[in-house]
């Protein structure tokens, strides 16, 4: 399917990013934690809250799981590559594109970690998480683009140039002998 999906790290940019890429492209927008929240009638805090981290990854599990678009682009939760039968499932409808940017970018750009609807094991901190979830990232990744010292048209730009980069690659024929 022709779908794009974007994961990374709370704070990189997915959802704002995802906007204006789905503009650029003429796609349409899913914001996946828009859909866990309307599907729980609670804000992501609240279904943490409530369910504890493990119940809220099922219902992310669930709902990502349960995603069905053509030609959009799904901004995700941050949260999603601990769900392997999602991750799978987005895999199968779209291109994965990590969004990356270090640490320290992305601890200037969050408040409170909490509020914002981040899954913390007690005494995690940001350090401890980006620790945990880049090598899932990177695993469930088809395209990793840098986007932490970019803007958002300049995200937005080198999002469009890898796509077109892999496309045209997966379609080259292969060398010859």
């Amino acid at each position: 399917m022709n779908n794009i999906i974007l994961i990374g790290m709370p704070g990189v940019g997915k959802s704002t990013i995802g906007i204006v890429l789905a503009k650029v492209l003429g796609y349409d927008f899913i914001d996946s934690d828009l859909l866990i929240q309307k599907s729980e009638g609670k804000l992501l805090w609240q279904i943490m809250r409530d369910a504890g981290n493990e119940g809220f990854n099922r219902i992310e599990e669930r709902v990502n799981s349960g995603i069905l678009a053509e030609r959009s682009v799904i901004a995700t939760g941050g949260s999603v590559i601990y769900g392997p039968e999602a991750m799978e499932h987005l895999r199968s409808i779209g291109t994965v594109v990590y969004l990356e940017a270090d640490c320290p970018t992305l601890a200037a750009r969050l408040g409170d970690l909490t509020r914002r609807g981040v899954v913390l094991q007690p005494g995690q901190g940001l350090a401890d998480l980006y620790a945990q979830r880049v090598p899932l990232y990177q695993k469930y990744a088809h395209l990793t683009v840098p986007v932490g010292d970019r803007t958002v048209p300049e995200a937005v730009e080198a999002i469009t140039e890898a796509l077109a980069r892999s496309t045209q690659a997966f379609r080259s024929p292969a060398p010859q002998s």
